[in-house]
């Protein structure tokens, strides 16, 4: 009869992993963890350890390991190595090897003398990654590096437009409560588990591997996963994606529906998500923003919009130009490519275009990206579009079919890729590092060699516009100015600024549309319309102010708070010219100030303050707050809010007033 004491303290220091609050051992590959034994007559050299993951352990698919005691610990294989003895006890040190599988694992030992006797099972204990040993795929050289994107559990993520970008925060949360299960088990629901159970679990020692199917169970397409899309605009029977402000409540959601998808997810929610479950597993993993993120849906490196002669963009093309999007980046080494394409890949969760027959994508090298090499795997040539596409501006006559090329760019695809800072909340860009400058030789010459690579350059494209159609000038420039707040609840004023090129006078026709979209750039609702004609002198410029005000949009507007702008210019004798402008309104600010000292293991209380921004009671409002270790759960406050007698509209201001026991973390407040 053997005891097993496992002593989870000293190890889960070591491993980096008490963070975790499950009492079962957590350790991480590569790294020896201390076992003790009580109540052990054997001799220690009669013992035989048994370590095995998955439902068919194999010595030959690396799912079982079967070693005993050794003087030296293995580098290549499973090994244990005699810590001390006393009268009673016997402490090991087991180490695995760097590239073992990760998961959930079974120990048990036999001895010698016992014969063929079963071996006596010792429990279970987690394998994860380990970004801290030099031997593991994913070795993050810098300790910082590691705290942030394996340890941390709050985030910032960037959003908004190239213009106007903002950010908001997230709980990650990936050592709260159940979400290591969780994790594991969404690896047994994966279809790859379903089809080859134990080929898939002896693939888990891969990081690329491991990313590539998490990628695919982070959406519900293909495989009942974790999130359902859904960018309509209207989310009845679920929740409104940009309600979520954590991954802890989604995971927790779908374990406990049966596994059935949880809605509703865009873009940030399967990146968050997917973020939570990569840093869980040990892969350090960091959130991406791209603003104005092609969608490029036949593969030829081009995004081609369509608007009619009102000006109205029109919803009829594949392709599309996202305000923003965001991915994943992961770190590890690609053993199946050069070296020189480790370090930072590319994921992405959002179910946008198939890979392989379902929807996943990546782990696309970053510097594959930035060198044009789209033909190396995974799904290189969808992420270089994201970034690097060219835009083609059409004007489309729905009654003829006829469509003429109004201005074409190369420029505006991929601004501003964004992350959070390592240790703070700040915006670091990391735009030079998925291309070279924009509008660079070396850039121009990227972007053919991609093409060449994909066969485009030689393939004849009759969608493509012509050389004459691509170098016609236009007569008139145009653009939109901001005058004034973009914030919900204000009026929204802009200037619309045309200037006459030539050194004739010239007579403009425009028509103008204002229409709620989604973040995706879908219009949603017509807001507002307006046409005019102008005569511009030579050379001569003209601002024209557009007021529209919140009543005007107040209904319209979608949960994302954003409005395109368009005016459409017929020039006469002369190409049209397209105007626009996306505009992204801020939602009002909350106030959190901590009142007194905060002090672990001590109650403060913490002052939230809202200004209702319109002269109109808002019923039905939510304060919804969680932080990990400071609350338990999400705690939810129902208020309506009034308004003020004050004329100044300046609004009411609500205080609530929550008790918070610190215990060294953040809050998330939305």
């Amino acid at each position: 009869q053997m005891g097993l004491e496992i002593t989870r303290h000293e190890n889960a220091r070591d491993h980096h992993t008490s963070k975790f609050s499950s009492k079962e051992l957590i350790v991480r590959r590569g790294q020896a963890f201390i076992v003790t034994f009580n109540g052990t007559e054997q001799p220690e050299q009669s013992l035989t350890f048994i370590a095995e993951t998955g439902p068919k352990p194999s010595k030959l698919a690396k799912t079982q390991a079967t070693f005993g005691i050794s003087s030296t610990v293995s580098k290549e294989s499973w090994s244990a190595v005699l810590q001390s003895t006393s009268s009673n006890s016997v402490s090991i040190s087991i180490s695995s090897p760097p590239n073992a599988v990760i998961g959930r694992y079974k120990l048990s030992v036999q001895t010698t003398s016992s014969g063929s006797s079963s071996p006596a099972s010792l429990g279970t204990f987690v394998l994860l990654f380990n970004p801290w040993s030099s031997g593991d795929d994913v070795f993050m050289p810098n300790k910082a590096e590691c705290e942030e994107y394996v340890l941390e559990e709050f985030g910032i993520i960037f959003a908004g437009n190239k213009n106007h970008i903002n950010s908001f925060g997230w709980n990650f949360g990936q050592f709260q409560g159940d979400i290591l299960n969780i994790c594991l088990s969404m690896l047994d629901r994966s279809l790859n588990y379903r089809q080859d159970p134990a080929t898939d679990v002896s693939h888990r020692n891969d990081p690329k591997y491991l990313g590539r199917v998490l990628s695919a169970m982070v959406n519900a397409n293909d495989d009942q996963g974790v999130l359902l899309g859904n960018w309509s605009g209207n989310y009845e029977g679920g929740k409104s994606p940009s309600s979520w402000t954590g991954s802890g409540e989604i995971l927790q959601n779908w374990k406990k529906s049966g596994f059935k998808p949880v809605r509703y997810g865009q873009c940030w929610v399967f990146a968050a998500v997917l973020t939570t479950v990569l840093r869980c597993l040990g892969i350090p993993t960091r959130t991406i923003t791209n603003f104005s993120s092609a969608h490029d849906a036949d593969g030829n490196l081009r995004v081609d919009e369509f608007y009619d002669a009102s000006g109205n963009h029109l919803d009829r093309a594949a392709d599309s130009i996202w305000n923003f999007h965001v991915w994943n980046e992961s770190w590890f080494s690609r053993s199946d490519l050069d070296p020189s394409y480790s370090g930072w890949q590319v994921l992405d969760a959002t179910p946008q275009e198939e890979s392989g027959g379902i929807y996943q994508c990546g782990p696309a090298s970053r510097n594959a990206i930035k060198e044009g090499d789209v033909d190396l795997d995974y799904d290189c040539p969808f992420v270089f579009a994201e970034v690097n596409a060219d835009c083609m501006y059409w004007n489309y006559d729905p009654a003829t079919g006829k469509k003429t090329l109004m201005f074409s760019k190369s420029t505006v695809i991929g601004q501003f890729i964004s992350t959070k800072a390592v240790g703070k909340d700040d915006r670091v860009d990391v735009t030079n590092d998925y291309k070279y400058e924009e509008g660079s030789t070396k850039e121009r010459d990227i972007f053919k060699k991609a093409r060449k690579k994909l066969g485009l350059e030689d393939k004849f494209d009759p969608t493509a516009p012509t050389p004459q159609e691509i170098d016609q000038k236009p007569d008139i420039s145009g653009k939109f100015k901001v005058s004034g707040p973009l914030e919900v609840g204000k009026d929204l004023n802009l200037i619309l600024v045309l200037a006459n090129l030539q050194s004739d006078a010239k007579t403009v026709h425009l028509n103008m549309t204002a229409w709620s979209t989604v973040y995706t750039r879908r219009p949603v609702h017509e807001i507002w319309k307006d046409s005019i004609s102008v005569t511009l002198s030579p050379k001569e410029e003209k601002q024209f102010p557009i007021k529209i005000s919140y009543t005007e949009y107040q209904q319209q507007l979608t949960t994302d708070n954003t409005i395109q702008v368009t005016a459409l210019c017929h020039v006469e004798g002369g190409i049209q010219v397209l105007v626009q402008r996306d505009i992204t309104l801020d939602n009002p600010a909350i106030d959190i100030q901590v009142l007194g000292e905060a002090k672990v293991n001590k109650e403060v209380d913490v002052e939230v303050i809202f200004t209702n921004p319109i002269d109109t009671e808002v019923m039905d409002c939510v304060l919804q707050v969680e932080g990990n270790d400071l609350l338990r759960g999400i705690l939810e406050i129902d208020k309506n809010i009034g308004t003020d007698d004050l004329e100044s509209n300046s609004g009411m201001r609500q205080h609530f007033l929550l008790a918070v026991t610190w215990e060294a973390s953040q809050c998330n407040i939305s």
